[in-house]
């Protein structure tokens, strides 16, 4: 059952939500909804053009992370799929969606909304830049088994990426997320975070630090930044309209 949308929740905590959620919405220049749920702990951030692919949760405990929505025409069907493919189910909702983790442990969700159009990256000046990536943070103990956990529950094609401890998984011409798993080097826990392209690495990395990031490590490829919540994520050099990567 392959997804037909994705959507990237951030699940913020209770102290950092505030000022996440607003250093997101400046980050990539889009609109924070209204509040919705029981205890108004829902937000989208909402494009200019194009539909939702960023959701903020404001979680009742626990530190900030990431988890994925993935957009299926029958969430109990696809959920029971994933089960069989090693996944495990934390709740099936009444709301018709379901929550599970993958063998690994990433958090994800099978919902039903359905989305069609990708945003464009927004303009900054001479630059551009977009949210268009997850990167699944995986120790190497449990990375090939991850990896083929997510060929198979998304139906997306497993492909070699440029550097060894990298594989994509390639989702159809119109997803807006990609999928990058990533190798750890050591046996932490796995988890997922964000990769922003950008037309002008250097220029974006910038607008990040004056609205609050830190940057944590500089690669050739990427920069490594934490916001100011402390969530890790990456600003590359990818081409925001293509994916293309420039060096």
């Amino acid at each position: 059952m392959i997804p037909f949308w994705t959507t990237v929740l951030l699940d913020l905590a209770a102290d950092d939500h505030a000022g996440g959620q607003a250093f997101w919405a400046a980050v990539t220049g889009y609109e924070v909804s209204a509040p919705r749920g029981e205890d108004d702990e829902f937000t989208t951030l909402v494009p200019p053009h194009g539909d939702d692919v960023l959701k903020v949760q404001r979680r009742g405990e626990g530190p900030s992370r990431l988890h994925l929505d993935l957009h299926v025409a029958d969430p109990a069907a696809a959920a029971d799929r994933a089960v069989l493919l090693g996944a495990r189910i934390v709740v099936r909702h009444e709301l018709d969606y379901v929550v599970l983790t993958s063998p690994a442990g990433i958090p994800f969700c099978f919902v039903t909304h359905t989305e069609s159009q990708r945003p464009a990256p927004a303009r900054w000046g001479e630059a551009a830049s977009l949210v268009d990536q997850v990167c699944l943070d995986v120790p190497g103990s449990s990375y090939e088994a991850e990896c083929a956990f997510w060929e198979q529950v998304t139906g997306f094609e497993g492909a070699p990426a440029r550097l060894p401890q990298f594989r994509r998984v390639r989702g159809p011409a119109g997803q807006p997320i990609r999928f990058l798993v990533q190798r750890l080097a050591d046996d932490g826990p796995a988890g997922a975070h964000l990769d922003l392209a950008a037309t002008d690495r250097a220029a974006e990395v910038e607008r990040h630090l004056a609205l609050g990031a830190e940057v944590e490590h500089v690669d050739d490829f990427w920069t490594v930044l934490r916001d100011p919540g402390g969530l890790r994520y990456c600003v590359t050099g990818r081409d925001p309209f293509t994916g293309d990567v420039s060096a």
